[in-house]
């Protein structure tokens, strides 16, 4: 079966920690104080009859999985495939021609990405840190990764990172083989940590993902499989391809900075005891 994502949702969420300052060097696209404009080429615009996904596209965490993406939505390949299967509170698979979560693309299969190397201008900021490694935010997704001072001993000057399964993620489905991703992805609408170093993460819902949670649910007794009557991405562009005057502008809350703070903080004062970086969804502006 190519669509393999078979674990049902986990919502446990890791315990509080305090908030740890962080930097905040900006992915391409500009950077304005508190705020960062997500480059054009890194938007991902999915309309469907439930109303507009966007995504922000993170080619530092999957560079190979963000340029398959970005060459099938430019082939028109995504345009009318089915949403097939959509589990509540766990996450909603498409982009099988077939729309029974056994088809791809002609495009070879993709090695997988599930960890990448972070360097000190990532803009990372720590959220908690819980257990093995410091859980924060690289651009828009939730990543676990060593501290900066481990970068002081590698060659690269890097340090391994890894993208963390929590609501709003874009990852990659794929077969029993990891290096089996092709077309497939998914948008998860829940916290799923059994999916965190076995699946890979290239990108995060900036905005929609009430349309996300929207969108036609499947049978828990047939795994989520929606059928026939499922809904559709009517079409998916990136924004760079959009005439200007239709392109939608994105701005995200820069990690570490004060609107992003203090969506962290409102997020710890509402979970207490419970926070955790899957609780934290960074500000945005625009649309």
């Amino acid at each position: 079966m190519r669509s393999g994502l078979k674990i049902k949702s986990v919502m446990a969420l890791a315990a509080g920690m305090t908030l740890l300052a962080g930097g905040a060097m900006a992915q391409s696209g500009g950077q304005s104080g508190d705020w960062r404009t997500v480059a054009p080429e890194n938007l991902w615009v999915i309309d469907t009859a439930k109303g507009r996904i966007l995504v922000e596209l993170e080619p530092r965490a999957a560079p190979n999985h963000v340029e398959r993406i970005r060459t099938l939505t430019n082939q028109g390949f995504y345009d009318g495939l089915k949403f097939h299967r959509v589990i509540p509170n766990f996450m909603a698979q498409t982009g099988d021609p077939q729309g029974t979560g056994a088809g791809g693309s002609e495009l070879p299969d993709l090695k997988g990405e599930f960890t990448f190397r972070r360097g000190r201008d990532s803009g990372f900021a720590p959220v908690e840190n819980s257990g093995p490694g410091l859980r924060g935010i690289m651009g828009s997704i939730p990543v676990v990764t060593q501290p900066d001072a481990q970068m002081f001993v590698t060659a690269d000057f890097k340090t391994s990172a890894q993208g963390l399964f929590c609501p709003g993620v874009a990852g990659m489905a794929r077969a029993g083989s990891p290096d089996s991703a092709n077309s497939q992805f998914y948008l998860m609408m829940g916290q799923n940590d059994n999916l965190n170093g076995a699946y890979t993460v290239f990108g995060r819902v900036v905005q929609g993902l009430d349309v996300v949670s929207a969108l036609k649910a499947g049978n828990d007794a047939n795994d989520g499989a929606v059928g026939p009557d499922a809904d559709v991405m009517t079409r998916a562009r990136l924004a760079s391809s959009m005439p200007e005057a239709e392109r939608p502008t994105i701005r995200v809350a820069v990690p570490g900075s004060a609107p992003f703070n203090a969506a962290v903080e409102a997020a710890r004062a509402a979970k207490g005891a419970s926070f955790g970086i899957c609780d934290v969804q960074p500000p945005v502006q625009g649309g």
